[in-house]
């Protein structure tokens, strides 16, 4: 897969980054986001570095996917649950069916 170089700003400073053909677009999204993220850890705090700043939205963007990571593997459970409970009851309703004696031959 071919890539191509994508600018993005960020505070302030334009990276050149490469990026897969036909990713373009959620690049910038990611970069959207993260300026902004940056932008806003920069308003509320005074004199840090780029790389304080830097490290601070890595922190939190880290925290936002372990957060969700949780999430899905939660659902993942509630899902494996529900499929259990599922197969049990059909399983029970064939035994069920399988062991009564068929009206029609009566």
């Amino acid at each position: 897969m071919s890539s191509k170089a994508i600018d993005i700003t960020l505070l302030g400073r334009t990276y050149s980054i490469a990026c897969p053909q036909g990713q373009e677009a959620a690049l910038r999204h990611v970069a959207s986001n993260l300026e902004k993220q940056l932008s806003s850890l920069k308003a509320r705090t005074n004199n840090i570095s780029r790389e304080e700043i830097a490290i601070m939205a890595a922190l939190n963007i880290g925290y936002e996917l372990l957060e969700e990571q949780q999430k899905n593997q939660d659902y993942i459970r509630q899902m494996d649950n529900k499929i259990g409970l599922l197969q049990s009851t059909l399983e029970d309703a064939l035994v069920e069916r399988a062991t009564k004696p068929d009206e029609n031959s009566l």
